[in-house]
């Protein structure tokens, strides 16, 4: 747990709209660890020019699926921006791959080459997204962050990092929350 008793694993952050980073301007983060430690995110809304297929080919694996090569690779985040990281629906076999961070009732990210051969050889997560690089706060920085009012939270789906177009993510997980983007403010209110 955080240390002021907040989880928030298994949970989008959704950039306010008056977010000046722009690593995160306009970004969706899917929270894969939040504990005393910090957290750990990957943005699934930031596709890179980068296709899988290129990807895989510089990691000398070929990707037979031609609708998966041609998927983007995603920016996860301006940490470790040259280092693979694959986030995925659990499968019975995660425990086969030598690095997986299993989200409590969520998804699964692995960042072991492994994964990247299984999926090569038709054997790997179905649904997955693929991002280079990692978002990550230190203890205490992501709570600051959302009691400045640059984060919203909300539950995460699985089928808005799956099966939504990366385009509607955003305005998607805002309605997750009920809210109309148009209508937040950019300034923090306090009373």
């Amino acid at each position: 747990m955080a240390s002021d008793g907040i989880n928030l694993t298994h949970q989008f952050l959704i950039a306010m709209p008056g977010m000046l980073d722009g690593h995160f301007a306009g970004s969706v983060v899917y929270l894969c660890e939040h504990n005393a430690q910090g957290a750990l995110g990957l943005v699934i809304n930031k596709p890179t020019d980068i296709t899988l297929g290129a990807l895989f080919e510089k990691v000398d694996l070929a990707l037979a699926d031609e609708a998966l090569a041609a998927q983007p690779v995603y920016f996860g985040g301006p940490v470790q921006t040259e280092r693979g990281f694959v986030l995925h629906e659990p499968q019975a076999g995660d425990a086969a791959f030598a690095s997986t961070l299993s989200v409590p009732d969520g998804l699964a990210m692995t960042t072991s080459k492994d994964v990247l051969e299984s999926i090569a050889a038709g054997r790997g997560p179905q649904r997955l997204l693929i991002t280079l690089g990692y978002s990550g706060w230190s203890a205490g920085q992501l709570e600051d962050e959302i009691g400045r009012n640059g984060w919203l939270t909300v539950p995460a789906e699985a089928s808005l990092v799956f099966d939504t177009p990366v385009e509607q993510r955003y305005q998607r997980a805002m309605q997750l929350l009920g809210v109309d983007p148009r209508m937040l403010s950019q300034e923090a209110g306090h009373a």
